[in-house]
């Protein structure tokens, strides 16, 4: 900012002014052919764009930093703004400069954000773009997503909890937040987001619920289903609020509030979502589940697709629905390759009738939308022919598909009447509108293109009307089109020619009829461009009332090519329909790990696993052996497969038998929290709690190495109490896999009838050690850890020191092992003696345990507990 503003120079005054009223926005100041960046914006333009920063006097005043680029780059500019996370306002000149008196007049046309972005070099193809809003009130929160580029508008309250899973689920470009609470946002969700932060009374219930029913035209929201979601239609109301302050005023396309139904969908922590790699991997260079899933042909097939993964049903008949529509796809390959093939050609619908809605689709665009609704027919008689068959129940959902494809055949016709075959991108550069539609405009068009023809036909009449043979037409800048007679055929010409110059050997006339066709001629171009604008823009408005039919085709289309898709993938990776039901077992047979299976070697076959899990018999596997055997892969792949089943998707297994699963909890990894001060172990004990106090009945539970951020001893004890705590719940049996390198645990299973202990099997040679992969019945009493360092690449002189102590230490647990048999063996006198003394320590310690209730104890609790005693002890 300038030190004063009388020493400003007018144009600063005024983008200072501008400026002024969008802060925290990177301002983009159209000055001639340039769009001009200055102060802290220009810094940052210059670092995310790559352009060269510079410094402008401000007229007397201090020099200020500038940065800028050619008005013609601004769409390659503007979508790296916004990718980085910036606002972006652009200011246009509002008048012609040479018009201009004075300073140009200038305004902000469109104000960007990363939440509201229409721009195809900003948006993923098949991801949503989604804009989201969070309110607080006491332990409660409400949420709200819209995505401005199809039209999804839903919103949803509950729990801190709740309100982070769906972030990691919907991952939102932009987030806006309560001002007054802005220190608590980065404590409540962390920094990775982008965050505005808007006044206090934006996020009020009455002012919500007055912008919603106005937006969707209605009295109350009852018809919504959200009625008792005070504070999500309080976030959602905040989101429309942001619409208006953003330029977003074109937005008939958003005709729905959703509520987020919570309670269909499997419950997946946010830790679950992350560790099982659903919709991101961990490495850079990873894969995810989506990437093996999505062969997807449409985009907006791809997004529900990640909604579909994100949210697992956990509804018996509605996941059955989806499993018969693929089945009845996968039984007929020819039926699924011919929908998939006229699929492909139809693009993103839904983001082409959201561009219709708001006034930003170029003909081309709409053109494609046309085409694209040309595909409608074939694919219902397809549908229908599979539909004819007797199989109302199976088939229903395909049935509502086909209801909800409507073949909007007179749009499409109108659309491709008018307009040209290949439309220009621009609507203002003519050549739009097709021939035969408007008879100006042909007759404006004949004149451009058939001028010589037009002037030649006057000519030839003219000749023979006149009887002068030598007559010509010729045109000049002072008197436009002209005849030209010789002198001696002077006396020829007729009363009604116009003489305008006399030249040596010739004069030259004007006529009427001449005259009105330069007229015609000269401003044809700009008449031309002018009314095809007027027509193609009339054409728009007659499509706006067709966009709620072709949004509801396009989220048909997406069900479609989602089920078509798990169809195909089920017969290029040979998956199984899996049986999901209401049992409380899971029985699976030869699964595999979807990811990777196919991220091996071309000559090297996924080794299968049999997975069994009940509430009544075997309600939790202890699974040991070493490292690399495979036992985070079981994990994973178990859930994996109870998830996929769980989406209508086919498994990769011979056989799987899933009684629903309602939560799904994994705590696998070493995932520090360091930059919030947070060692391995907190973290992982935060992540265990949150799991030991959400539990139910139905849970799935992963466990990995649970203890191994602590001591030898801590952690046995604590992965030891973990497995009673879940094998003995009250209330609860959920089914658990329980990995750990400590083969102590395996007393477990002769304690606790439930539990059972499984080994992943592998092979010693000498000094080598083949991992075979493959899960078998027993405990494993090697961890074989020397054999992966060694395997590693480990120094030589490394591994046989290691070998030399762990030799000591394996006689030294031999010993205290025969000193535990002799202690056993004591009489029962001998063995309470220590709690028979008057000594006062111990009374404490028989009072301090006497107090404990074990039943309730959960493990951090007890790990608490230990503390204290210890403390008891050594103040003594």
């Amino acid at each position: 900012m300038a030190t004063s503003k009388t020493k400003e120079t007018p144009l600063m005054r005024q983008y200072y002014a501008i400026k002024k009223k969008y802060p925290n926005t990177i301002l983009l100041f159209r000055v001639g052919d340039f769009y001009e960046t200055f102060g802290e914006d220009a810094i940052q333009a210059s670092r995310i764009l790559g352009i060269t920063l510079t410094k402008r006097a401000n007229g007397a005043a201090a020099e200020v930093e500038l940065a800028g680029f050619p008005y013609h780059a601004l769409d390659n500019y503007l979508p790296k703004l916004i990718k980085a996370g910036k606002r972006v306002a652009v200011c246009d000149q509002l008048e012609d400069p040479k018009e201009a008196k004075g300073i140009v007049k200038r305004g902000v046309t469109e104000l960007l954000t990363p939440g509201l972005s229409l721009n195809d070099q900003v948006l993923e193809t098949k991801k949503n773009n989604y804009l989201c809003a969070i309110c607080k009130e006491g332990e409660q929160l409400g949420i709200a997503f819209l995505d401005i580029s199809t039209g999804e508008f839903m919103c949803g309250q509950g729990s801190l909890a709740y309100v982070e899973k769906l972030l990691q689920s919907f991952a939102p470009a932009e987030i806006i937040f309560p001002q007054p609470l802005k220190k608590e946002f980065p404590l409540l969700f962390g920094t990775e987001w982008n965050v505005e932060y808007l006044d206090d009374w934006v996020f009020s219930i009455d002012f919500a619920q007055d912008a919603l029913c106005r937006h969707f035209d209605v009295r109350t929201l009852k018809g919504f289903g959200i009625d008792h979601l005070p504070l999500g239609i309080t976030a959602a109301g905040a989101i429309l609020h942001y619409l208006t302050i953003t330029e977003h005023h074109h937005v008939t396309h958003i005709r729905h509030l959703a509520r987020i139904e919570a309670e269909q969908y499997v419950w997946l922590d946010r830790f679950t979502i992350r560790n099982l790699e659903l919709l991101r991997p961990q490495q850079e260079n990873g894969v995810a589940l989506i990437d093996i899933l999505d062969e997807t042909v449409t985009p907006m097939g791809g997004r529900l697709l990640r909604k579909w993964i994100a949210f697992p049903l956990k509804l018996p008949e509605v996941i059955r629905a989806r499993l018969w529509a693929v089945k009845a796809l996968h039984s007929s390959r020819s039926l699924m390759e011919s929908l998939r093939a006229h699929m492909k050609p139809i693009g993103d619908l839904e983001r082409l009738v959201s561009k219709l809605a708001t006034g930003r689709i170029n003909p081309r665009e709409l053109r494609t939308m046309a085409k694209a609704l040309q595909q409608i027919p074939p694919i219902k008689e397809e549908l229908a022919v599979l539909l004819a068959e007797d199989h109302e129940q199976q088939y229903r959902l395909l049935q509502d598909i086909w209801e909800q494809l409507d073949e909007c055949q007179d749009i499409a016709g109108l659309i491709l009447k008018n307009l040209v075959e290949n439309p220009p991108v621009s609507s203002t550069q003519g050549g739009v509108i097709a021939e035969g539609i408007h008879p100006e405009l042909d007759e404006l068009r004949n004149l451009m293109n058939n001028g010589k023809d037009y002037l030649d036909k006057i000519l030839q009449r003219e000749i023979i009307r006149t009887q002068i043979p030598s007559l010509k037409i010729g045109f000049n800048k002072v008197f436009g089109y002209y005849l030209e007679v010789t002198n001696a055929h002077k006396n020829k010409v007729p009363g009604d020619w116009i003489r305008k110059q006399t030249l040596t050997n010739a004069e030259r006339y004007i006529t009427e009829e001449l005259k009105v066709y330069e007229d015609k001629i000269l401003h044809a171009e700009e008449q031309i461009l002018e009314l095809e604008t007027q027509l193609y823009r009339q054409l728009v408005e007659q499509c706006l009332p067709f966009i709620g039919r072709i949004q509801q085709t396009a989220q048909a289309l997406a069900h479609l090519d989602v089920l078509t898709n798990f169809a195909y993938i089920a017969q290029l990776y040979d998956y199984c329909c899996p049986e999901v039901n209401e049992s409380q077992v899971i029985d699976i047979r030869e699964g595999r790990h979807p990811v990777i299976e196919r991220s091996l070697p071309v000559d090297e076959h996924y080794v299968p696993n049999d997975v069994h899990l009940d509430r009544d018999t075997q309600q939790i596997l202890i699974i040991t052996g070493p490292n690399m055997a495979g036992k985070s892969a079981l994990l994973r792949q178990t859930a994996l497969i109870v998830l996929m089943a769980q989406m209508g998707c086919f498994v990769p297994a011979t056989h799987a038998s899933i009684g629903v699963v309602d939560k799904v909890f994994t705590r696998v990894g070493a995932s520090d929290n360091l930059a919030k001060g947070e060692s391995t172990f907190m973290v992982e004990m935060t992540e265990t709690a949150s799991i030991m106090n959400n539990l139910s009945d139905r849970s799935l539970i992963l466990m990995d190495e649970i203890g191994r951020g602590t001591s030898t001893y801590d952690g046995i004890s604590i992965a030891w109490s973990i497995v009673e705590y879940l094998h003995n719940h009250p209330a609860y049996r959920p089914k658990t896999l329980f990995a750990t390198h400590y083969h102590e645990l395996n007393q477990l299973a002769e304690q606790l009838p439930r539990v059972k202990n499984f080994n992943v099997a592998v092979k010693e040679l000498k000094d080598k050690v083949i991992f075979l992969r493959k899960l078998q019945a027993g405990g494993s009493e090697h961890s074989f850890g020397i054999h992966v360092a060694k395997m590693a690449g480990m120094p030589p002189s490394i591994v046989q020191r290691a070998e030399e102590v762990l030799s000591l230490l394996e006689e030294e647990k031999m010993h205290r092992r025969k000193q535990s048999k002799r202690l056993a063996a004591a009489s029962p006198a001998m063995q309470l003696q220590i709690f028979q003394t008057h000594d006062p320590q111990w009374e404490k310690i028989k009072q301090f345990l006497g107090s404990l209730d074990l039943n309730t104890l959960t493990p951090l609790e007890a790990l608490m507990k230990l503390h204290e005693l210890k403390q008891i002890i050594e103040s003594e």
